[in-house]
């Protein structure tokens, strides 16, 4: 994998833009013994946040309590162009801004009481830093970098990977 043309503001440029498109990934905290689960995010690159909604008697919801938590977001886009693992904090809030920003019927179909169900609440996830991996080459050029590196004995151009650090 070539690292050297993959800027840290291309990472993250191609990051949110991928989030945008295919908002789902793995969230969990980042300790030993922690799971993640799949949970579906809304990005907000200007601040460096990715909102998650929640119910407040969930496992992940009690661990993150009342006070900031160390937390992983591992991330693979749809079209597998772009994978990422991003650390940060996560806490718990409950912005009404955001819920009336990001409501839609797949979020409703969790809350039988709507946007005042009492157990709606927020995870907010704040990125720091992390690694991002970026291949424009789709499952065919892959096969044939695959196949290429076979034949000369070199390695694939899989593309690149840059650390990033989230604002």
């Amino acid at each position: 994998m070539t690292d050297d043309t993959l800027t840290p503001q291309d990472a993250e440029k191609e990051f949110w833009r991928s989030l945008k498109e295919f908002n789902t990934g793995m969230l969990g905290l980042d300790r030993p013994g922690a799971h993640s689960q799949p949970m579906t995010g809304f990005g907000e690159p200007e601040t460096g946040s990715i909102w998650f909604f929640t119910r407040s008697d969930t496992d992940l919801a009690r661990d993150i309590g009342g006070g900031a938590q160390a937390g992983m977001f591992t991330y693979q886009s749809k079209d597998q162009e772009v994978q990422a693992c991003i650390h940060g904090s996560m806490t718990l809030e409950h912005d009404r801004e955001r819920i009336d920003q990001y409501w839609n019927p797949v979020v409703a179909a969790w809350y039988p009481d709507g946007k005042d169900d009492p157990a709606l609440t927020l995870i907010r996830f704040d990125g720091d830093d992390g690694r991002v991996w970026v291949s424009k080459k789709g499952p065919l050029g892959f096969g044939f970098e695959v196949l290429k590196a076979n034949l000369t004995k070199s390695q694939p151009d899989a593309g690149g990977v840059s650390d990033v650090v989230l604002d």
